[in-house]
């Protein structure tokens, strides 16, 4: 099931690219586009074709789904190697840990699925031209 936000893909590759401090004309060379059609992607106007997209994230270093938007598994149906993963992948994602974080996993996992959900929920992309 698809997280119900319209821009999604382009929040999540503007967000990549500037948490890994990349220009625009850097990612569009590196990917063979133009900084026009980035800026249209990251803003909405534009969507990329399943191939580039499968490009995005293997740039980037994250899932296809991930970069769409796709719900995540149910915390109470997860092993524990499951919880691990994602808390990792999580991590890698914000790059931040926080001094009072919880002891228990799920716990853990929960707090970082709603720090994803604030962040992605309250920033909207600027157009850029």
């Amino acid at each position: 099931m698809l997280v119900k936000e319209s821009n999604i893909l382009g929040k999540r590759l503007r967000w990549l690219r500037e948490n890994k401090e990349l220009k625009q004309n850097k990612v569009a060379s590196d990917l063979s586009i133009t900084p026009y059609q980035l800026s249209k992607y990251e803003s909405g106007f534009s969507k990329p074709d399943p191939e580039l997209i499968a490009s995005f994230a293997a740039y980037y270093g994250v899932t296809t789904d991930y970069l769409l938007g796709h719900e995540t598994k149910d915390i109470d149906s997860m092993t524990e190697e499951e919880i691990d993963e994602e808390i990792k992948e999580i991590m890698k994602e914000v790059d931040v840990w926080y001094k009072n974080e919880p002891e228990d996993k799920r716990e853990k996992l929960e707090m970082l699925r709603k720090i994803i959900k604030t962040f992605t929920d309250s920033w909207t992309p600027r157009f850029t031209p």
